[in-house]
């Protein structure tokens, strides 16, 4: 059995399914460094108190998400007590802001960097709202700029470029609450793009500039990378359910049994269907199935898709970013798993487009080997990359993890 001290659990609670992942985390990886994780446990359940990423039923989200922890501690045999859960939603709202502090002609400490950014924080920000991360972008000593690490750089000015994340207070209190419910401790709140970035994007990518679009079930989540540093995050209020509630209307059939169709023949791209394929189509108050053509299914995916993905473009437009992106877009999430996604989306956007699973972790590869575990994956190798010493899982009722400290704060200042 994994030693307890080395294991980090990540909890994707989404709109369709909440997702547990247990790692196991190599000890030989310095905090900042990317560790080696053996995925040991998963557990899946589907998401009955989320729309479009807000928890909306406090009981049935408490409910998944046991039913997911349960299944990954028996798979796993260890047992769960603390999580790293991500957040996503309409509500978040992401801006880069600039520090600037004197530093008196001395060499740069480790102190000036927290002092710095500090200063950049320094920002109005509503009373509803929190700040979720800080992502330094790059430094500048005096005149020199596009330093990733000034430490030790002798001068007088220190400036930094950062890109800030802000969420709605009470909706991030309603997931930790809810976590916390179910009976585990969050040691922190990640925004879902930038853990999933962990799990499916490459060094070369990361550096040469590339848009990562995670299409969720109720949010398509987009986060821009360039010089490996987050320059640009967005929710889109659109995503797989949409697709799901075009087909159940379109072809006259339960949500459901739409959903089943959409996983089974769904395909983006009309030109990618054959003429002579055709679907059975369960139909609503006990009348016969139907067989129809997975062309006419075809037709009815496509317009949404096209949508998505022509509003991730905009969005990219719009903050100058399309011409930064050389690597491209890579696009995960459950939703992108459909045929002719990939094809669709590099025609909508005109960038070069591919599907981006887990990578780089062993263990249960086959299984997480797939986009829709990218967030899960993702929140297990961010947790460790930016872990303080690991704590074991069995001492958690005694932690006081920063994220409890953050709500306390939060609570405080909105109320």
């Amino acid at each position: 059995m994994a030693k307890r001290e080395h294991i980090i659990v990540g909890l994707d609670v989404g709109t369709t399914k909440i997702c547990a992942i247990v790692g196991e985390v190599s000890s030989g990886a310095l905090p900042g460094e990317r560790p080696h994780v053996r995925i040991i446990g998963i557990g899946t359940h589907p998401s009955r108190g989320l729309r479009k990423g807000v928890v909306v039923n406090v009981e049935s989200t408490i409910e998944s998400i046991k039913k997911a922890v349960e299944e990954a501690e028996l798979m796993a045999g260890v047992e769960i007590n603390s999580v790293y859960t991500g957040i996503a939603g309409s509500h978040i709202k992401g801006f880069n802001s600039r520090g600037v502090i004197a530093i008196k002609n001395r060499e740069v400490t480790a102190a000036d960097i927290k002092r710095v950014v500090e200063a950049a924080k320094a920002v109005a920000i509503p009373m509803d709202r929190e700040i979720l991360h800080v992502l330094p972008r790059g430094f500048a000593v005096d005149d020199q700029e596009g330093i990733k690490d000034p430490i030790g750089m002798f001068g007088t000015r220190l400036e930094v470029e950062v890109h800030i994340i802000t969420g709605a207070v009470t909706s991030a209190q309603n997931i930790v609450r809810s976590i916390n419910r179910a009976g585990l401790e969050v040691v922190d709140l990640i925004l879902q793009p930038l853990a999933s970035s962990e799990a499916v994007l490459t060094p070369e990518e990361r550096e040469l500039g590339v848009a990562m679009v995670d299409i969720g079930g109720g949010t398509t989540d987009l986060a821009t990378i360039v010089d490996n540093s987050v320059w640009h995050t967005a929710v889109l209020g659109i995503g797989g359910n949409h697709v799901t509630n075009d087909i159940a209307v379109g072809l006259r059939t339960p949500a459901y049994e739409a959903e089943k169709i959409k996983v089974r023949y769904g395909c983006a791209s009309t030109s990618m269907v054959r003429d002579n394929e055709t679907i059975e189509v369960p139909s609503m108050g006990g009348r016969p199935a139907r067989v129809l053509s997975r062309q006419l299914l075809s037709e009815i995916i496509e317009p949404r898709a096209e949508e998505i993905f022509s509003l991730v473009a905009q969005d990219l437009r719009k903050m100058g970013y399309d011409e930064r992106v050389a690597a491209g877009v890579v696009i995960t999430g459950g939703t992108s798993m459909l045929d002719g996604m990939a094809e669709l989306a590099e025609r909508v956007m005109d960038l070069p487009v591919r599907r981006g699973a887990p990578t780089d972790v062993g263990g249960l590869v086959d299984i997480v080997n797939s986009p829709m575990y990218a967030t899960g994956v993702g929140l297990i190798l961010f947790g460790a990359k930016n872990r303080e010493p690991l704590r074991p899982q069995r001492s958690a009722s005694g932690l006081m993890p920063r994220v409890i400290r953050r709500m306390k704060d939060w609570a405080q200042e909105f109320f």
